[in-house]
């Protein structure tokens, strides 16, 4: 399941779109500010205790490293981990810099999988609005079919490599604990960005704030 489900939640992202061929609208923001809830109580809940009774002495500085090192890579993708992109699609050119940034960030993500099975649910969950709007913006391009598939494909593996590289055994328990921490800090940014970008000129969406609410009790009960 560890390596199925993100993979699962890609090929489902890019069925939609192919499908629905949707646009960024009502029920896409819907499914992100619930993923963002979701995946933001998980790491809360879960993933954040463990590291710090782990007892390693710097997991809040790799946590602030992780952050920061997130806000870098949207530089190069201009937001896609959290809903946003903003890309020329006119373009017939794979656009290398939100490839590159969207493999980091899922490699990442996927480290701390094989360890932390509640994790991957909300890693999941996460991925398919951001496939939704990734296969969207691909499919509407000048970008050709086998360009596209090329993309998405290996942007559904990234994740599972990140989890099969972190079984290697020349990783050290406290090198573990510090990738970790890392990742809290990607997992932190990316889920707080989409809850606060959730509302519309920050007006209250009571819909909206259901859904979140939804997602932290279900990650909560799980």
């Amino acid at each position: 399941m560890i390596f199925i489900l993100p993979i699962a939640a890609v090929v489902l992202g890019f069925l939609i779109a192919l499908w629905f061929k949707p646009k960024v609208n009502a029920a896409i923001k819907l499914l992100l500010a619930f993923s963002g809830a979701f995946l933001l109580s998980i790491t809360i809940f879960e993933f954040l205790p463990e590291l710090y009774a782990s007892g390693s002495k710097h997991v809040g500085l790799f946590i602030m490293a992780g952050l920061l090192f997130q806000i870098l890579l949207e530089f190069l993708s201009r937001g896609a981990e959290h809903g946003h992109l903003h890309v020329d699609a006119d373009s017939s050119k794979l656009p290398w810099l939100l490839f590159l940034s969207l493999a980091v960030h899922s490699v990442l993500e996927g480290f701390p999988l094989y360890k932390n099975a509640d994790l991957v649910l909300g890693i999941s969950i996460h991925k398919i609005p951001i496939a939704i709007i990734i296969s969207s913006f691909l499919l509407a391009s000048k970008i050709n079919t086998y360009k596209t598939l090329l993309f998405l494909i290996v942007f559904a593996l990234m994740t599972p490599l990140g989890s099969y590289v972190s079984t290697f055994e020349f990783w050290t328990i406290e090198v573990t604990n510090y990738i970790n921490a890392a990742v809290v800090g990607v997992l932190l940014h990316v889920s707080t960005t989409i809850l606060f970008e959730s509302s519309k000129n920050h007006q209250f969406n009571a819909t909206k704030f259901g859904v979140i609410l939804l997602g932290i009790a279900l990650a909560y009960l799980l």
